[in-house]
């Protein structure tokens, strides 16, 4: 056995690594790889007992496992021989460069770490982006991963959510207010209206109706006076963020036909032209 562990596999220059200190760094590595499995299982117990968000409890694991692999990189490279603060030094005016040259990707590592401390950006919010709505899939140290409704994968640098302008729909609330805008023609019964416009949501099984809550109960606001027509808009609350466009779809369809069977009419721009001789 000990012929076998010392057994040499590289030899250059002064270094040689045999078979034993191989064997070491993989059970190093592995040991660290189930003590990380072991601990990960622990923690988010512990997040479960406390409540504390999906969101949050990745970021914190994330930061936990870059930590906990740093480390067992630093000792896999000291038991082959390298020592860690002679390469650093050795290496200065190396990582200078490097450093000149990746400003973007040291902006994106800087930015992934304050949004995993921060929380301001988590697994599972829906954000607005470039005009762009998705759901965050995932937030890694660099970039990030983003679904948009359209079902496309997007992957985002993190500095864009540090520099830019970000709408997170769902970060104070799981719920959010949506309208709807519909107008109807002069000389309609405008209670008729507003008495339709909140049975429609009331009948939607994805809209908020809490008769108690009036905060988050549906109401219809008499918006303005129209060049054609009378101008209404139908506030309501959803938890769907994500999905929020099918349920408007819904909504119109909703209000459409509520509208023929009640006599109410959704009139389209007209113009008089008077001709003179």
């Amino acid at each position: 056995m000990s012929e076998i562990l010392s057994y040499t596999l590289i030899k250059y220059d002064g270094y040689v690594l045999t078979t034993g200190a191989l064997a070491a760094i993989i059970f190093v590595l592995l040991g660290f790889r189930f003590a990380l499995f072991i601990f990960k299982r622990i923690l988010f117990r512990f997040f479960i007992k406390r409540r504390i968000d999906r969101g949050r409890s990745e970021a914190i694991y994330l930061l936990i496992n870059y930590f906990f692999w740093t480390v067992a990189i630093v000792i896999v490279l000291e038991m082959v021989g390298v020592h860690v603060t002679i390469f650093i030094a050795g290496s200065a005016a190396l990582l200078v460069g490097l450093g000149l040259g990746l400003q973007q990707i040291f902006q994106d590592l800087v930015s992934g770490l304050f949004i995993l401390i921060e929380g301001t950006i988590k697994v599972n919010d829906v954000i607005e982006i470039d005009g762009m709505v998705g759901r965050i899939l995932s937030v890694n140290l660099r970039t990030s991963e983003v679904l948009t409704r359209d079902g496309i994968m997007i992957i985002v640098p993190d500095h864009k959510f540090i520099v830019e302008k970000i709408t997170n729909w769902s970060h104070s609330s799981e719920s959010t207010r949506f309208n709807v805008e519909v107008g109807v023609a002069y000389g309609s019964d405008v209670d008729k209206v507003k008495f339709i416009l909140l049975a429609c949501a009331k009948e939607q099984k994805d809209v908020i109706n809490i008769e108690s809550d009036t905060a988050h109960e549906p109401f219809v606001r008499f918006v303005d006076f129209g060049d054609s027509a009378l101008k209404f808009e139908l506030f309501f609350w959803t938890n769907k963020i994500f999905n929020v466009e099918f349920i408007k779809s819904d909504l119109r369809f909703a209000i459409d036909r509520k509208f023929r069977e009640q006599g109410v009419i959704i009139p389209f721009p007209q113009r008089d032209i008077h001709i003179k001789n």
